[in-house]
């Protein structure tokens, strides 16, 4: 298996795999150039993804893309599988946790040969040109700009006379909040909130936030046994106050949009990451709204690129393959379709492209973003190898504090004992 496979909860997409239908297909297809394009997601990405890659085909008559996209967590999978047998797709869907592993492993073309004609990314900024680096070679682009984040339930907020959470609401505040929430509410399998004590963003938001980090430089655990155990205990005993969901009741929630509390009416909190706002919305019947995890001593989140194009190295289509990804990136024929669904765009053609035809959950992105401007702290290293199965752990273990199967203390130490273990051998 090629690298390691990450359960993140948090990063959307239908679980399982299906591949989406080629596009374009004809009698004339044989004589097109023809190539392959992955990405993970939800159903909504999947729309957005097929209408912008008509409109490059229209564009490109000799040109058939055939897509395949998939649920978070088997995308990995797949792609693994796929690098290993010399079958990956031309153009990849890349998240910043695993470019320098396929990099490095020589399975990504460096695109620096590419810049600037066909692919013009002059407009990003330094800095967002700098996320797709690797040992100073670009190998991928950033598709948008994002961030952790929380979504709450507007209507039921509103509906309860609740304010909800905002930039400046503490762990102690929030604490307090959702249980006041779920006393209001008064209704049975609704929550203030998702337990998230096993959700690794907001874990790492927390322990930035104490001057510590998720991983240090060298790939070991940036943080001690008393700040985890000091997260596991906030959320064990929220969950025990009723403010967050029960373990039997979080345990429905399988990575997915649709499988959110949120989304599912369970819960009036969730989790996530900004540029998931669309997708969630899109299956969620009451209005959400959006603002940062809640506050600590110092800045815990950060901007990110919500995902990135990378080029298969075995492409045979190489200047094609940056063409397409410089449609999607940066030509404002792309924009309508692609909105900000993966993130407010780095491009400044593709902001003005957008804002025309930015809805109420665009707008909510791109202010989300500039938000965040002075209430960040700068990007960290990817995760080490390794990282994936550690995230897998930190879940695993929490569910049996959430179940009731294990304390605290015993569970902390069984994560202590075990992930620096999964990173030396990964």
């Amino acid at each position: 298996m090629f690298g390691s496979v990450s359960r993140r909860s948090l990063l959307g997409g239908a679980a399982g795999l299906a591949l989406a239908p080629s596009l374009g297909r004809d009698a004339s297809a044989q004589q097109r150039t023809r190539l392959r394009m992955a990405w993970w997601g939800s159903t909504d990405r999947a729309r957005r993804t097929q209408a912008a890659l008509e409109v490059y085909q229209r564009k490109n008559a000799n040109t058939q893309v055939d897509t395949e996209s998939v649920g978070w967590n088997d995308y990995w999978t797949r792609l693994a599988t796929q690098v290993a047998g010399g079958n990956a797709p031309d153009v990849i869907q890349m998240d910043y946790r695993y470019i320098y592993e396929y990099a490095r492993r020589r399975a990504l073309k460096p695109l620096d040969e590419f810049v600037p004609a066909p692919l013009n990314i002059t407009d990003f900024g330094q800095a967002n040109i700098d996320t797709g680096k690797v040992d100073g070679q670009i190998f991928g682009v950033s598709m948008g700009v994002n961030s952790t984040a929380m979504f709450y339930d507007k209507t039921a907020f509103e509906r309860l006379n609740i304010r909800p959470p905002d930039h400046n609401t503490t762990w102690a505040q929030f604490a307090e909040l959702c249980t006041n929430m779920t006393r209001a509410a008064n209704r049975r399998g609704f929550f203030g909130t998702m337990d998230a004590g096993f959700v690794e963003p907001a874990f790492e938001a927390f322990v930035r936030q104490r001057g510590k980090s998720l991983y240090n430089g060298d790939g070991r655990l940036g943080f001690v046994r008393d700040d985890l155990a000091e997260y596991w205990d906030y959320w064990d005993r929220l969950r025990k106050a009723g403010g967050a969901a029960q373990g039997d009741i979080q345990a429905l929630y399988r990575s997915t949009p649709e499988t959110d509390l949120i989304t599912s009416g369970r819960a009036a909190v969730t989790f996530a990451h900004s540029n998931q706002l669309v997708a969630w919305q899109a299956v969620t019947q009451n209005r959400l709204g959006m603002t940062m995890y809640p506050k600590g001593d110092r800045p815990g989140q950060y901007y990110k690129p919500s995902m990135l194009l990378s080029m298969s190295a075995t492409t045979t289509q190489a200047r094609e393959a940056a063409s397409i990804i410089n449609f999607i990136v940066g030509d404002a024929d792309a924009a309508p379709a692609l909105g900000v669904e993966r993130g407010v765009p780095p491009s400044a053609r593709m902001r003005q492209a957008v804002l025309p035809t930015t809805d109420e959950l665009g707008r909510a992105q791109i202010e989300y973003i500039a938000l965040l401007a002075d209430k960040t702290s700068p990007l960290p290293p990817p995760p080490p190898r390794g990282a994936g199965e550690v995230e897998q752990l930190l879940r695993r273990v929490y569910e049996t504090i959430s179940v009731g199967g294990a304390r605290v203390p015993a569970a902390v130490d069984q994560f202590m004992a075990e992930a620096p273990r999964i990173l030396e051998r990964a």
